[in-house]
This record gives structure tokens, C-alpha cells and sequence, in this order.
């Protein structure tokens, strides 16, 4: 770690899921910025990380920084965690986000509706940014969905196909469903009541208005997302590709180093982009 890391004056960042590909990703990231320093890395119960240096874990020097298991302990004087888990685990880490006056910031997706209850109640002690994607272009992208939904009539079909690498455990992606919340928005409708996520077997016509999801899992696909109408003689298609992961951890930062000091509430990466 380098000596701008060690600094007292730079903002402490614990990182959840720390032995993970993203986990990995966030402590790099924030390491090589010179914009924070990581006070905290957590892992679950049991795991083999627990107590040893983070340094070493990683294959690099120590850092004084042990890995535990005990959340409380590791959020408490942080300024900010960064959280791409599980939406149990997820959930978990709010609350105690909110008991230590960290902000939460929030990669994880597939959450049900209960767990993101649980998540508003935790965002009104701390500051939360939530986004199914941390990346400039795709909160662009999001944009783009809402306008042009907004200005296209139901002749035009909204198709949202996404893809994934092969150890993505959730369908649709967090992404695919921020631009199907963005384009039932630009209709005026709500996403539930127009979704269409499965078609097998005989399924009968394309119902007018839905806005349907396919997605995609094979080998080590970051991530690639298209946004389609289709109307009469024409299509429109709006596209995101994502070449590299770490796209993700330095939005992911961006919005850790942008909610110090913000209010309690939920936010998102276009209040964090100022979009």
C-alpha cells in the first residue's frame, strides 16, 4: 500500500466481500487512488481470510489491516463501505452501516422486495447509494432509455437483452432492470405491470406495452446490455459494453468519495454523477 494509503487525512473505506473478483477490484481500486485508504476488509463466517493481514491475503505487503468476520468492528470510524455481496448479506451490512454512521454503497443486486424495505429503513440513519451499475455509461444509457421511451408510442417494442459471464447468479441483471425502471418510467407506467421476463413454448403474441427481458450467461462476459425498440420497419437499439470490471470499482469509489457528508436518504449514480 502506498504512503498517500497510509494518510490519516484520506478517507477510511471498509470492503465487504473482500476475497471476491469485485472485492478484489474495490481494495485495488481503492488502494491505487490516492483519494481513500482501506481501514476494513470483511468476510464471512468461517472463511480463511479471517485474521490473516489483507496485505498478504492479496499477495503483496502488510497493511495492518486483518480480515474479520465482525462487521460492527470493522465499519466502526469508517467513513464509507463498499459493498458488492449478496442481498442477505447485503441487508445485514445496512443496518450496521447505519448504527456506525458509515455511508453504504451498494453494488449488490437481486433483492426482493422485503430486502429493499430493509435497506430504506437503513438509509434513514446513513447516506446509501444503491445502482444496479456503477458506470458512467450506463447510468448514461439510463438516461437515453427514459427520453426515448418517453418519446416513442407503444408501436414501438421495449426489449432489454443483457449478458453476463457464467457465475452470475441473478436474471435479469441489476442493470437490466434500472433500464426496464427507466423506460416503464418514460412510458408512465410501472415496470411490474408491464415486465415480461420468461417466453417458452407456445406463449402466444407480444402483449402491447411490455417491455420483455432476455439474458445471456457464457464464459467470462463483464457485462453487455441492449436496449431495443422495435417498431413498425425500424429499430432503435441503444448499447452498453463493459471490457473490464474494474469500470465498476472506480464508480463504485466515485460514489463512496461523494456521499461524505451527504444527509441520510437513498441515492443513485445519476445523483451521484449529477445527472
Amino acid at each position: 500500500m502506498s504512503d498517500s494509503n497510509r494518510s490519516t487525512d484520506l478517507p477510511g473505506i471498509v470492503v465487504t466481500g473482500a476475497s471476491g473478483r469485485m472485492g478484489r477490484m474495490l481494495i485495488e481500486t481503492v488502494q491505487a487512488s490516492g483519494k481513500a485508504r482501506v481501514v476494513g476488509a470483511v468476510e464471512r463466517d468461517g472463511h480463511e481470510w479471517i485474521g490473516q493481514d489483507l496485505g498478504l491475503c492479496l499477495g503483496g505487503a502488510e497493511t495492518g489491516v486483518r480480515v474479520t468476520k465482525d462487521a460492527s468492528e470493522a465499519f466502526k470510524g469508517a467513513q464509507a463501505v463498499l459493498d458488492f455481496t449478496a442481498p442477505a448479506a447485503t441487508v445485514g451490512f445496512a443496518r450496521t452501516a447505519a448504527e456506525s454512521g458509515a455511508a453504504h454503497v451498494i453494488g449488490t443486486t437481486g433483492f426482493a422486495d422485503d430486502d429493499l424495505s430493509a435497506i430504506a429503513e437503513a438509509a434513514k440513519s446513513t447516506a446509501i447509494v444503491r445502482a444496479g451499475n456503477m458506470s458512467l455509461g450506463v447510468n448514461l444509457l439510463t438516461m437515453l432509455t427514459r427520453k426515448v421511451a418517453a418519446a416513442l408510442d407503444e408501436d414501438f417494442d421495449i426489449e432489454i437483452v443483457e449478458a453476463h459471464h457464467n457465475r452470475k447468479v441473478d436474471a435479469p441483471s441489476g442493470t437490466a432492470l434500472m433500464l426496464g425502471e427507466a423506460a416503464a418510467e418514460g412510458r408512465g407506467v410501472t415496470l411490474g405491470s408491464v415486465s415480461d421476463r420468461g417466453r417458452d413454448g407456445i406463449t402466444g403474441a407480444r402483449k402491447r406495452g411490455d417491455i420483455g427481458f432476455s439474458a445471456i450467461r457464457g464464459g467470462g462476459i463483464v457485462g453487455e446490455h441492449d436496449v431495443i425498440f422495435a417498431g413498425p420497419g425500424e429499430r432503435l437499439v441503444l448499447r452498453h459494453v463493459a471490457d473490464d470490471r474494474a469500470l465498476f470499482a472506480r464508480g463504485a469509489l466515485r460514489a463512496a468519495l461523494w456521499a461524505q457528508g451527504k444527509a441520510p436518504g437513498e441515492y443513485d449514480m445519476l445523483d451521484v454523477l449529477g445527472l
